[in-house]
């Protein structure tokens, strides 16, 4: 991705087909939907890529075991099939991850397994593996800390295990190879009308604060949680579609699983699903399900819902997790489309998508999720061709290879995300470039080169948040190693030292969220 060219392209073209504003998993998903078709495509993303929700997920990718739970079937189905989308257009991103449910109660067994024999049967043909009910011994053998007293047996089912962020970006790499211009910190300001109907949009490119003014046939907004800000610019006394809701995941050592198995626990004490996940060495436990009524482009954990998820957790863990155990905290929103009909908590709030156009003509997704982001770029553009008078191409992208596709992946090694590009990503500088800058993460200099010319990667936070998930991982680590990785990027993009001090002040400030 080359931003330079990318910052002409936003000048000399003349009208684009269609504009994209948000470069989240829905955003970068109908961008690569739009270009597949032959789309002029336009995306603008106000930070960096994914660095709101879509880099801040449970890293799962899943039909929603909660969802049929709940009878949302139909939502099930839809994202049991994505799931194997997903998998077989990057299997570089995404592997099978089995989840055990251990039971306490002896009508658990027969519950939950006739329940996931109803999920594998939902996937068909995509299912990663079948359910099987477990003894006590059995299901010890697979969670080494889960709690013995009381315990009957279990379940184990699979489901599909990504790095969110990781995924954004080879999305937007795609989109790129594809024809889209992709642009990030270019913040859309006011949308233009002419014969009140949205004809494009007025934008500022936030690293040099120069204004620009874009035409467009068709302008989509999929700006997440903030997707009724965007619609107040069309409308402004427009009712608010999106009911937020905050989600938080706590970031353990392995050795709290310690174990390539996950743990589902079912019922926490208010209701909720709850994970303990391993991911890159560690273990991801989430998540939770507040209400919120500001939308933070930085949102940070509230300490009931540390506690709520340790206390839970440690009922099901020989070994408890505590306070002082929390490598890193994060943060997510998620954006459900709000049921104006309905008060419901925001855990029965179906996680289906929505797309809505205005009587100006614009598009806005509302909710989904990760999983399913294919289905609703697919349901975006298919709306989006439509308002702008486009030529009707029928949407492929269910069979597109993301770029670095790669089969059979070895999951253990720290470049497996990148896939193909691996090896160009190792020969970039010497032998001793890809040494990890730290021993709790994979974090080296070829990385943050290539995090720089491929990647789009601007400033210290998208190299360690989002580039690599050195944030996510272990937060004190990250402060740590933060001043050589600046130094790094200040040489490879020809910065001074006023700007190094300016990143780490920065950086820094954001570090402070992810540390309890």
């Amino acid at each position: 991705m080359d931003r330079s060219k990318f910052l002409k392209d936003l000048v000399s073209t003349e009208v684009w087909d269609i504009i994209i504003i948000g470069g989240g998993a829905s955003g970068l998903g109908a961008a690569v939907d739009s270009a597949q078709r032959g789309y002029k495509t336009l995306l603008l993303e106000k930070n960096d890529f994914a660095k709101g929700t879509s880099s801040r997920s449970t890293k799962l990718v899943h039909g929603g075991v909660r969802y049929l739970q709940n009878g949302d079937i139909s939502l099930v189905i839809e994202a049991l099939k994505e799931r194997g989308i997903m998998k077989k257009n990057a299997p570089q991103m995404v592997k099978d991850m089995s989840f055990v449910i251990p039971f306490y109660d002896w009508w658990n067994g027969p519950f939950y397994g006739l329940g996931l024999k109803v999920y594998d049967m939902m996937a068909g043909k995509l299912g990663l593996g079948p359910s099987e009910l477990l003894n006590k011994k059995e299901t010890i053998s697979l969670i080494n800390n889960v709690k013995n007293e009381g315990l009957r047996g279990g379940v184990i089912y699979h489901d599909g295990q990504f790095d969110d962020s990781r995924m954004a970006i080879s999305l937007a790499r795609t989109a790129s190879e594809l024809g889209t211009t992709i642009l990030n910190y270019v913040e859309v300001k006011q949308l233009i009308k002419e014969n009140e109907l949205i004809s494009g949009v007025e934008v500022v490119e936030r690293e040099s604060n120069k204004k620009f003014t874009v035409k467009a046939k068709a302008v989509i907004n999929a700006t997440g949680v903030f997707s009724d800000q965007i619609m107040k610019m069309d409308q402004p006394d427009v009712k608010p579609m999106i009911r937020p809701s905050q989600g938080i995941h706590l970031v353990l050592e392995k050795e709290f699983l310690d174990g390539p198995h996950a743990i589902m626990i079912p019922h926490t004490s208010d209701g909720r699903v709850l994970f303990a996940v391993p991911w890159h060495n560690h273990v991801v436990l989430g998540t939770t399900d507040t209400p919120i009524d500001e939308t933070l482009e930085e949102p940070k954990p509230i300490e009931e819902e540390i506690d709520f998820i340790l206390a839970n957790a440690g009922q099901y863990m020989t070994k408890k997790p505590k306070r002082k155990d929390v490598k890193s905290v994060f943060a997510g929103l998620r954006p459900l489309a709000a049921n104006q009909e309905s008060d419901s908590e925001t855990k029965e709030i179906s996680r289906h998508h929505k797309i809505n156009v205005s009587t100006s003509g614009l598009i806005s997704i509302l909710g989904g999720k990760w999983t399913t982001y294919r289905k609703m770029a697919e349901d975006a553009i298919n709306t989006a061709s439509v308002v702008a008078g486009l030529k009707e191409v029928k949407c492929s992208t269910h069979k597109l290879k993301l770029l670095g596709f790669k089969e059979n992946i070895d999951f253990n090694h720290p470049l497996h995300a990148y896939g193909s590009d691996a090896d160009e990503i190792s020969n970039i500088g010497t032998e001793k470039d890809n040494d990890s800058l730290s021993d709790k993460f994979y974090i080296s200099r070829n990385l943050i080169i290539w995090s720089i010319k491929k990647e789009m990667a601007i400033h210290l936070d998208d190299v360690l948040a989002r580039r690599t998930r050195c944030l996510f991982l272990d937060a004190q680590e990250t402060k740590k190693i933060a001043p050589t990785v600046a130094k790094i990027m200040a040489e490879i993009l020809n910065k001074n030292e006023s700007w190094i001090e300016n990143e780490l002040s920065f950086t820094n400030k954001i570090i402070k969220n992810y540390i309890i």
